[in-house]
């Protein structure tokens, strides 16, 4: 008996590319950058929490993280570096004025 999957297909596990779903609140696309952060104040240095971001909203979640000293990195989904002069996004940034964001996956530890 699997207790995590009493509700039939429910408790299945997420597939990959479920897994790589844009951070920005209420966007569902298929994510294609990592952004790599840390907070200094409570994170070791060589700590990295990643936010997911499809190519419509990673200028805006880079900047939120710019803004607050806390962005490092900016990587594709399969860990290599964007290429020299590789625009920033495919489209304009969504601006609300406030943050709003996706829980994503985050490496290793709370905090």
């Amino acid at each position: 008996m699997n207790i995590f999957n009493l509700g039939g297909d429910a408790g299945a596990a997420a597939s990959p590319a479920s897994a790589t779903t844009c951070s920005r609140k209420a966007c569902r696309a298929d994510a294609s950058w990592q952004l790599l952060w840390n907070n200094p104040k409570i994170h070791t240095p060589d700590r990295r929490k990643v936010w997911l971001a499809c190519g419509e909203h990673r200028e805006w979640l880079e900047d939120y993280l710019q803004t607050r000293g806390l962005w490092k990195e900016t990587l594709r989904v399969d860990g290599t570096p964007p290429s020299e002069g590789e625009p920033a996004s495919e489209g304009a940034p969504s601006s609300n004025g406030g943050p709003s964001f996706n829980s994503a996956p985050t490496s290793g530890g709370n905090g």
